[in-house]
């Protein structure tokens, strides 16, 4: 998502793939100057690589972590437009149950929802 919740980039995988193991390669050649992300991204891989690419980390740090590493509350307050973009590609019902049974069909849908919120035509 860019800084105003819309949608840059889309990766699908298997339901049973975790979320954080698909960072790296959903930010990598991302140009932006923070990374907003939950606590469940919060691993020293993905902040790494972030730095590497010239992007703040804004993630909160997981609860059992040795050194709780700073972040921007006032900053990861506007992650909410991550979860406001993902409320809008989920109105759809065959995105919310991923209706579609092959991966192509189903990226397909998820790409015109992406084309609709982009062209402003919700």
């Amino acid at each position: 998502m860019d800084a105003h919740g819309m949608p840059v980039r889309i990766l699908v995988t298997q339901g049973t793939t975790a979320d954080c193991t698909q960072a790296g390669r959903l930010i990598e050649g991302i140009d932006a100057d923070h990374l907003l992300a939950d606590r469940g991204y919060d691993s020293n891989a993905i902040v790494e690589q972030a730095e590497k690419q010239g992007m703040e980390a804004v993630i909160p740090p997981k609860k059992n972590r040795k050194i709780q590493r700073p972040y921007d509350k006032e900053l990861y307050k506007l992650r909410h437009l991550v979860e406001n973009a993902f409320l809008h590609l989920k109105r759809w019902r065959g995105i919310a149950t991923r209706y579609a049974k092959n991966t192509s069909s189903f990226l397909a849908v998820v790409q015109i929802r992406c084309i609709a919120l982009w062209a402003d035509i919700l």
